[in-house]
């Protein structure tokens, strides 16, 4: 095995371990508690577009459990990364815009990583490479 090579798989296994591990870590921290405590949930969340709490949650809970589960997967990472960094930009700029980077650094920290994800891609450790044509990519 050349160093080209060895590069190569270096990078899929470093995609790899970003999707997981980021995938997984908002799954934990965000999507699942607004899952299993969907009506106290209700209560908790802002809504600053006015969609109402219901489908305000709904949809918080596509970008933090559908889409993490997807980039985990390797399909259809870079779409789903777009609900998430939605989410988060609405979050850090828009419910929470008096934060400090240091009080948001969370969210910037998962900013930047999916955003890491969405510039990449998934890489080749992942399940879209057996998806046909532009589904590929995606």
């Amino acid at each position: 095995m050349n160093a080209l090579q060895r590069d190569e798989r270096a990078r899929d296994a470093g995609l790899l371990f970003l999707r997981v591990s980021g995938g997984l870590f908002l799954l934990w921290v965000h999507g699942l508690p607004k899952l299993l405590d969907f009506s106290a949930q209700l209560q908790l969340i802002e809504d600053p577009f006015h969609l109402g709490s219901h489908l305000t949650l709904m949809l918080a809970i596509f970008a933090e459990v559908v889409c993490p589960l997807l980039i985990v997967a390797g399909v259809l990472a870079r779409l789903a990364c777009v609900p998430i960094l939605f989410v988060l930009l609405v979050a850090l700029l828009v419910v929470h815009p008096q934060w400090s980077v240091a009080e948001g650094q969370f969210g910037w920290l998962l900013l930047i990583l999916f955003a890491t994800v969405f510039i990449a891609g998934p890489g080749r450790l992942a399940l879209n490479v057996r998806l046909p044509g532009v589904l590929r990519y995606v």
